[in-house]
C-alpha cells in the first residue's frame, strides 16, 4: 500500500527543520530501545548526520551522542554535517518501511551518501543489516512484567502476524 505522499510532503514543507529533527530524534531513540543497532551507534560518537529530503527541502540534522540521536544545534547551513544522505520523500519512505532494499536505493542512485567515506559506509551497512526486533523492543520499553502480557494479547488477536508481515519479519 502506497502512503499518500502529498499530505506528508506538505507537512514537511510547512514545519521548521529544527522541529522535525527534534521529533524524529526522539522517535529514532525510542525505536532503538532493545535493538542491537543502539550499541553500534557507539562507533558514530560525535558524528553529525544530515538527512536531506530533496523534494520537500527538508534538512534533518543530528549529532550521534551517547548512542542517541540528538538534534544538531547551530545554524541550518548545508555544510554542517559529516555525512549527508539525500533523496526524495518516496525513496526515504521505501527505506524506512523496508519496502525496498537499501542497496537498491543507494546503488540505483535514488539515495546518495556524501561526506566521510568510512562513516557513510558504516551507516549504509547498518541500514542493510536493519532487522527490527519487536519482541526485544517491547521488553525494553514495557519491562519483563508487561511485555509478555502485551505479546500474548497481540498473538491472541493476530495483530503480531500483521506487524511481522508489514515489517518483513519471519512469522512463527
Amino acid at each position: 500500500m502506497k502512503p499518500p505522499m502529498l499530505p506528508l510532503s506538505l507537512f514537511l514543507r510547512a514545519v521548521p527543520n529544527t522541529l522535525h529533527s527534534e521529533v524524529l530524534g526522539h522517535l529514532f531513540n525510542h525505536l532503538l530501545k532493545g535493538q542491537w543497532m543502539a550499541e553500534e551507534l557507539e562507533e558514530l560518537q560525535g558524528k553529525r548526520v544530515c538527512i536531506a529530503i530533496t523534494d520537500t527541502g527538508t534538512r534533518l540534522r543530528f549529532r550521534i551522542q551517547d548512542r542517541r540521536f540528538r538534534r544538531q544545534p547551530g545554524p541550518d547551513i548545508d555544510e554542517n554535517w559529516d555525512v549527508r544522505i539525500s533523496g526524495n520523500l518516496a525513496d526515504f519512505w521505501l527505506l524506512a518501511t523496508r519496502a525496498e532494499d537499501p542497496d537498491t536505493l543507494f546503488f540505483g542512485r535514488r539515495l546518495a551518501i556524501e561526506g566521510e567515506t568510512e562513516t557513510g559506509l558504516y551507516i549504509k551497512n547498518m541500514l542493510d543489516a536493519l532487522d527490527f526486533d519487536w519482541d526485544a523492543h517491547l521488553q525494553a520499553v514495557l519491562g519483563p512484567r508487561l511485555a509478555p502480557r502485551l505479546q500474548r494479547l497481540l498473538q491472541t488477536t493476530g495483530i503480531d502476524r500483521r506487524i511481522r508481515r508489514v515489517t518483513g519479519q519471519p512469522q512463527f
